[in-house]
C-alpha cells in the first residue's frame, strides 16, 4: 500500500504550503524580488509593482505574516526588507528551476523522461541565466 501525502497541518507540509502560497502571486513575487537587492519603502515598491500603495501594503502584510519580509518604521515611512537571506536563495533556485523547465525539450513519447541529450542541452543553456540571476541577489 502506498503512503499518501496529506494536507493536514500535522503532516509537516503546512509551513511550506504557506510560504509557497505567499509567493504564488505575481505582484508579491515582484515585490520580494525587488527586496533581494535592497530595503525599500512602500511607496517605491508600489512604483516598481505599478500598483496603488494600499494594494502593495496588503501584499506586504501577507508576506510579513508568512515570514518572508520584515519591516521597520522611520518617521512616517515604513521600509521593507527580506526577513532572511534564505528567501533570496529560494528565489534564486526558483528562477533557475523555472528556466531549466522552460528550456527542456518535451519527453520522448512513452518514456516519461527527457532524453539525456536534452537534459544536458538545458543545463548548458541555463548557465548564462544562473550567472545573470545570482549576482543580482548577491548585491541585495
Amino acid at each position: 500500500m502506498q503512503a499518501q501525502i496529506s494536507d493536514d497541518p500535522e503532516s509537516g507540509f503546512g509551513p511550506s504550503v504557506a510560504l509557497l502560497k505567499a509567493l504564488a502571486d505575481p505582484t508579491r513575487l515582484r515585490l520580494v524580488w525587488a527586496l533581494t537587492r535592497e530595503e525599500l519603502p512602500v511607496s517605491r515598491l508600489a512604483e516598481l509593482a505599478g500598483a496603488q500603495v494600499a494594494a502593495v501594503s496588503q501584499h506586504l502584510a501577507r508576506l510579513r505574516e508568512a515570514g518572508v519580509v520584515a519591516s521597520r518604521r522611520d518617521g512616517t515611512r515604513i521600509f521593507y526588507r527580506l526577513a532572511s537571506e534564505q528567501v533570496a536563495r529560494l528565489l534564486d533556485e526558483v528562477a533557475l528551476t523555472a528556466t531549466r523547465l522552460e528550456m527542456t525539450t518535451p519527453e520522448p513519447a512513452g518514456t516519461g523522461q527527457a532524453s539525456p541529450e536534452a537534459a544536458g542541452q538545458a543545463v548548458t543553456r541555463v548557465r548564462p541565466v544562473a550567472a545573470a540571476v545570482r549576482p543580482r541577489l548577491a548585491n541585495g
